[in-house]
């Protein structure tokens, strides 16, 4: 997980509890997987002995930022920060320990409440002054923008942004003795100038760890599928979903993510490795690793679910997997698939298969076609194999809600009922 730090940071860390903070945007009331990077070092941290702090970037957040992968942002009102800061930490209270007595309890706080106070003028007197342009301009990150790609250059507020970031990192050294920052490897400039600031300000020390971007070994954006983002919230992106988005890992990147996503000490990575190198058809790396985050980020009923939703479309399920799986996690699994929706009254009377599959759902264009499909006994109703005589009534609702219909292996058909 490391990629670059200041010299003498190992020493630091090794001679005291030591306060250290990763910057979080509050743009969204979730985080998504690409925060998880940021969130597992101060795991990590906190699990040996120091204190986290997270940093919600209420006054950043509405700027750009020159590492060159974001615009400059919309404006966010103080009441979407408090939402979003409050959404935010209940997810980092699944990782992190806020609430205890223990001296190295973690903390949020957000920028917006010390740079609120900032004048312009107090801003280049205080803070401005400490830094010149050209230890601004050496920067990789302002490099790149100003003789990059990107014909429009780069804004005041853009170059600013490593000096607003340099200020919550002098204000968290003198409110809470916190001499870390931590963050991406493309933060490494921003990083630096707050340890630069203390220095040349307070005539302190601060150091400055990063770790690597995280990346997909076909060189795809880590964290997004075709859908957008994976959120940690099971409302942007359901547990189903979220589960499969670890299953469905290549073999290279399960062995990566393995080692910076879950706790599991290194042996039994090491032996989980060598067992998926031995039998990499069975995915023992993707399971354990989609098992691990899903408990963490979301519950062990949530994952106990999410693999019982796999065998419905995966494996030799019955129509009691079926009936374990809650419904919305259903729907997470048949989307897309054709659907239909039935009225709960006319099924008291009950429907032929051959009806109900054809006129009643449109799921079939003829009778004569549900009709061959019934004699090549490839028609299930619950994963249950039916013959034509097969007579669906409201028995066959699942909780009060669907039936699945099924053609073959693949093809499944969804019958919501109102």
């Amino acid at each position: 997980m490391l990629h670059d730090m200041m010299p003498g940071t190992e020493e630091q860390l090794n001679k005291e509890m030591t306060t250290a903070y990763v910057g979080i945007d509050p743009t969204a009331d979730s985080l998504h997987i690409g925060h998880l990077v940021g969130v597992m070092m101060l795991k990590h941290l906190q699990e040996a002995g120091h204190r986290p702090i997270v940093l919600i970037g209420g006054a950043t957040g509405m700027i750009g930022d020159p590492s060159g992968k974001s615009l400059e942002r919309n404006l966010l009102d103080e009441e979407a920060i408090k939402h979003n800061m409050a959404c935010i930490k209940k997810q980092l209270e699944k990782f992190l320990d806020f609430d205890s007595d223990a001296p190295n309890a973690a903390i949020m706080v957000n920028n917006y409440d010390w740079m609120k106070d900032f004048s312009f003028l107090s801003f280049i007197r205080d803070i401005g002054k400490h830094i010149t342009v050209n230890y601004m301009m050496s920067k990789d990150s302002v490099k790149k923008r100003i003789a990059g790609e990107d014909r429009e250059g780069m804004s005041f507020t853009e170059f600013s942004y490593q000096l607003v970031q340099g200020t919550d990192f002098l204000h968290l050294y003198q409110a809470y003795d916190c001499k870390l920052q931590m963050g991406g490897s493309d933060q490494w400039g921003n990083i630096t100038t707050g340890s630069e600031l203390i220095k040349r300000k307070l005539g302190k020390e601060a150091f400055a760890l990063t770790c690597p971007l995280i990346t997909k070994a076909d060189g795809g954006k880590f964290g997004k599928t075709e859908s957008g983002n994976v959120w940690l919230d099971p409302e942007k992106t359901s547990p189903y979903k979220f589960y499969q988005f670890w299953l469905n890992c290549s073999d290279t990147d399960a062995e990566k993510y393995i080692k910076i996503f879950t706790l599991l000490d290194p042996e039994r990575i090491t032996d989980l490795i060598t067992q998926h190198n031995e039998a990499p058809h069975l995915r023992l790396l993707q399971k354990e690793l989609a098992k691990e985050l899903t408990i963490r980020v979301h519950s062990q009923e949530d994952y106990d679910a999410a693999v019982e939703a796999s065998t419905l479309l995966f494996g030799n399920s019955t129509t009691d997997n079926l009936k374990h799986v809650p419904f919305e996690m259903l729907l997470s699994v048949f989307e897309g698939v054709p659907q239909a929706s039935v009225s709960a009254e006319i099924l008291k009377q009950g429907i032929g298969i051959v009806d109900f599959l054809s006129e009643t759902t449109g799921f079939f264009p003829s009778k004569g076609e549900v009709r061959r499909s019934l004699k090549e006994n490839a028609i299930s109703i619950n994963k249950q194999k039916v013959d034509e005589n097969y007579t669906i009534t409201s028995n066959d609702v699942i909780d009060d809600k669907l039936i699945l219909a099924q053609k073959g292996k693949k093809n499944y058909y969804l019958v919501l009922i109102g």
